[in-house]
């Protein structure tokens, strides 16, 4: 069987997530590098917010990946290449404080990427010509 060297990549972003991204990166950091199924594994049983999130957009990102090759991702090695925790848009707010003031309240958004990429070479579809088939066959005899 010929293998294909190119690597595939997949992304899945998470835009608007209602969680500071300080947080988010807490828990981005664990997963950054390490194979989608360890990755998912150890997610799974982080007791951490944004855990949550990233459980969710790593099933989306394999599930990305599978449409673009059009094979089984289980079959093959996916490592979360990179993932970045950016900051998004503030929602300000104002709460009652003495004296007839008030305090702002700063309700922080975060966006999210993930991309996994194939470490293994995907196999491609190909003909044998007969000539090469009959020098294969001749050198097992």
């Amino acid at each position: 069987m010929q293998y294909n060297n190119e690597t595939v990549q997949a992304t899945a972003k998470l835009k608007g997530c209602r969680m500071s991204a300080r947080k988010m990166r807490l828990s981005a950091d664990i997963v950054r590098g390490l194979p989608v199924s360890k990755a998912l594994g150890i997610v799974k049983f982080t007791r951490k917010e944004g855990a949550r999130h990233l459980e969710k957009m790593l099933l989306s990102a394999v599930a990305n990946w599978s449409v673009l090759t059009g094979e089984e991702a289980d079959e093959y090695g996916l490592v979360v290449k990179a993932i970045w925790v950016d900051q998004g848009p503030q929602l300000k707010r104002f709460q009652p404080a003495p004296h007839g003031r008030a305090h702002r309240i700063r309700k922080h958004s975060c966006h999210v990427s993930l991309v996994v990429e194939n470490t293994v070479a995907l196999p491609t579809d190909f003909v044998v010509e007969e000539e090469v088939a009959e020098e294969i066959e001749a050198s097992n005899d």
